[in-house]
This record gives structure tokens, C-alpha cells and sequence, in this order.
């Protein structure tokens, strides 16, 4: 069977669901160069047993959502001019349109409001998402993200490193990197098995391997800028996730996204990286079921 797909404008995005449509709608979108089923079917299963309809999808330019290979790369270092000289950097899209992209496939399910949850890049996106349609926001869990906020510590060397470097040139390389990323970035309490790591990098070779993708991505967060003003004139209930021993966004980025959202609760948690390991599963879902109940209108 074909999955459904949802549209914004020329943009298509390849979506799936889990649980009944009649329960807490709960829109689930990932983070960098990261295809939908990074949110891991086990994960999804939890909080539709909650009782949510979960809804997850491929971002724009990765899995098998619209690809923008016609458009030129964009140049970090250019990027990082245009915003000094106060000019909109140039970027073949934005995280605003990335957040449009989200409402589309509420749209083609016929959801008028959601509830929605983000992780990294992903968490950028929900909180444009709250931003340009609070009115069809029902909560916001941000996890491992940040508000963009000038002030904030950087990345660990070698996280940032293992981000940036050249892509895999094959499977067998990917699978390889899979793992020695998750070394670098992933959860020290919570160490992931080498061979399910292996076994999951490749279904997502298999399924759309797409490194540009990820260098635009990356551009559109880079334009996006600080959030953190806007952030703090949002009225909404919001749950923070983080993890302690984050590598890439440091924990203070995280309590910082805390502070911006005036209606917010935060959990921190000990062990964990910039990942999501399944040890983590019951507690994160629990986490976001306690907020998505709290707050069912």
C-alpha cells in the first residue's frame, strides 16, 4: 500500500500514522537530515497505547518527501555574511516553510489543531510551528533543541565534527558512521547496540540517501536565526526534554528553551545524549502524554 502523502503547495510529504484518529492528535517531527522513521515504530506504538494518533513525516529534501537538488548549495560562510550585514540570508527555504510543511499533513488528515513535538532540528520547527499557527497548536514538546539564542554554549568539537563531516559514500560507510556517531553524540547512560545501530542505518540508506538534503537543511536553520523573543511573548502549555550529557545542544540550551516558553514544565535527564534510546522510550512518551492530558481541549 502507498503511504498517504500531504501537500504545501509543490511540496509533497510522505507520512504515516499510528493509533485511532479519534484520539489526541500528536504530530512527531525529527531533526537534521533524519527521515520520519527515526521516530522508531516501537516509540510510535508507546504513545498511540496512550492514546494518541500519532503522525510522523520526512521533512522537506530527506526520505521520500520533495528532494531540492535544482537548487544551488548554499554557502555556510556566505550565510554567516548576509546575517552580519543584517541582510536575509538567501536559503532555497526557510524553517518557517518547514513548519508550513507540518501543517499539510494536519491539513490532509483533516485536523484542525494537534498537538506537536519536536526533537533537535525538529524542535526548532515545532517551536515556528507555535509561532506562525498557535491557533492550531494543542501543546508543544521541544526535546533537545534550542531557541537559537545568541548566548548559548556551542556544540562539543567533536559532536559539531561528526555532524559536518563529508557524507557516507556508501552503505557499508554509513553503517559504519551510524555507529561511531552514536559514540560521539550518543546517550553515555544509555549506550546503543552496535549491530541494531548498523541494522537501522541501513534501512535508512535503503530507504532515500540524500547528504545535500541535509546541507540545505542545515542552511535553513542557520537563517532562521534567534527565536528567543518571540518564544517568550507565546502563551502555551509546553514540555521541554533534554538530555544532561548532550554533546551537540548542550543542556543549557534546553533549560533556555525552558525560560523563553512561559508555560512550560522542564525534564532534564541524566545519561542521555542527543538521541533517543529506547531505554528512554517509556519515560519520554509518559512524559509527553502527561502534557498532551493535561491540556486535551
Amino acid at each position: 500500500a502507498t503511504m498517504p502523502r500531504a501537500l504545501n503547495g509543490t511540496v509533497e510529504l510522505e507520512y504515516d500514522t499510528f493509533g485511532q484518529k479519534r484520539d489526541r492528535p500528536l504530530l512527531l517531527v525529527m531533526g537534521l537530515g533524519a527521515q520520519m522513521i527515526a521516530w522508531r515504530e516501537g516509540f510510535c506504538e508507546q504513545l498511540a497505547g496512550l492514546g494518541h494518533y500519532v503522525l510522523r513525516y520526512d521533512n522537506r529534501d530527506v526520505g521520500l518527501s520533495t528532494k531540492f537538488d535544482d537548487f544551488p548549495m548554499p554557502s555556510m560562510a556566505e550565510l554567516v555574511a548576509q546575517r552580519a550585514a543584517g541582510k536575509t540570508p538567501q536559503v532555497p527555504y526557510t524553517l518557517s516553510d518547514m513548519a508550513d510543511d507540518g501543517m499539510a499533513v494536519l491539513d490532509a488528515e483533516g485536523l484542525a489543531t494537534a498537538h506537536i513535538c519536536g526533537a533537535s532540528m525538529g524542535g526548532m520547527i515545532v517551536q515556528a510551528m507555535a509561532l506562525q499557527h498557535r491557533s492550531r497548536i494543542r501543546t508543544l514538546t521541544s526535546i533537545m533543541s534550542s531557541t537559537g539564542s545568541p548566548g548559548l554554549p556551542p556544540a562539543r568539537p567533536s559532536a559539531m565534527a561528526a555532524l559536518t563531516a563529508p557524507p557516507a559514500q556508501n552503505r557499508e560507510e554509513a553503517m559504519d558512521r551510524a555507529v561511531a556517531n552514536g559514540k560521539v553524540i550518543g546517550s553515555p547512560g544509555f549506550p546503543a547496540d552496535p549491530a541494531e545501530t548498523r541494522d537501522f542505518a541501513a534501512r535508512v540508506y535503503d530507504r532515500s540517501f540524500t547528504p545535500l538534503g541535509t546541507a540545505r537543511q542545515m542552511a535553513a536553520v542557520g537563517a532562521n536565526g534567534n527565536r528567543r523573543p518571540a518564544l517568550e511573548q507565546l502563551s502555551l502549555p509546553a514540555l521541554v526534554i533534554h538530555g544532561r550529557d548532550d554533546p551537540l545542544v548542550p543542556v543549557e540550551c534546553g533549560i533556555d528553551t525552558y525560560q523563553a516558553l512561559s508555560g512550560s514544565d522542564l525534564l532534564i535527564i541524566g545519561g542521555m545524549g542527543h538521541d533517543l534510546p529506547k531505554a528512554l522510550w517509556q519515560r519520554i512518551a509518559q512524559a509527553i502524554n502527561g502534557k498532551t492530558t493535561e491540556c486535551n481541549s
